[in-house]
């Protein structure tokens, strides 16, 4: 029963959050996505982080593109999702990107990652509650990629245009937990 209950509540919460994000993305966006892209990069320095994880966005997350081209620019290994079935594994980001299930942008399928150490995994979220752990977009696809690699992943970092954060336990144990969340408002480390 309390694990219905807290899927009820985790749902409810997506919602709530996803009409959020939505709003976070008409007004603004350029600036909001260029605080978090300055936040990651001083991130990634500090980090002295030289494999990195990010994604290719969706319309309501933040536009990683100027970040991606800046950290090719310094020859920084940079890997994107490649999706599988229920999951993905994560492929060296080159060009041609294509558009697959449900927008989202990948380069060609490739062989390149196996199984290396990442220092940093940039991640996107809808929302975030008190265990510091993920609410995404419901899919799952992220939780059974770390549930796999999180030995070889240094440190994740959760990036939105806009926190949305429960008070309560919401997420379940296998659901990805945050070592930073960056927002345009927020650097929270954990």
């Amino acid at each position: 029963m309390e694990v219905m209950q807290r899927d009820s509540k985790k749902k409810n919460f997506r919602a709530h959050c996803l009409k959020r994000l939505k709003k976070a993305s008409t007004k603004g966006v350029y600036k909001k996505d260029k605080i978090v892209i300055d936040r990651l990069y001083q991130l990634i320095v500090q980090s002295n982080a030289r494999k990195i994880m990010l994604y290719l966005p969706l319309k309501m997350e933040v536009d990683l593109y100027p970040l991606i081209r800046r950290l090719r620019q310094e020859k920084k290994e940079l890997y994107v999702p490649f999706m599988e079935g229920e999951s993905f594994r994560v492929v060296k980001y080159r060009y041609p990107l294509e558009t697959k299930r449900f927008g989202i942008k990948e380069p060609k399928n490739s062989k390149q990652y196996r199984s290396r150490k990442l220092d940093m995994a940039i991640v996107p979220i809808v929302g975030l509650d008190i265990t510091h752990r993920r609410v995404g977009f419901g899919k799952g696809m992220y939780d059974r990629f770390f549930e796999k690699e999180i030995k070889n992943i240094n440190k994740t970092v959760f990036v939105a245009r806009e926190l949305c954060y429960s008070w309560e336990i919401i997420t379940d144990h296998y659901d990805v937990k945050a070592d930073i969340v960056v927002t345009p408002q927020h650097i929270i480390h954990f």
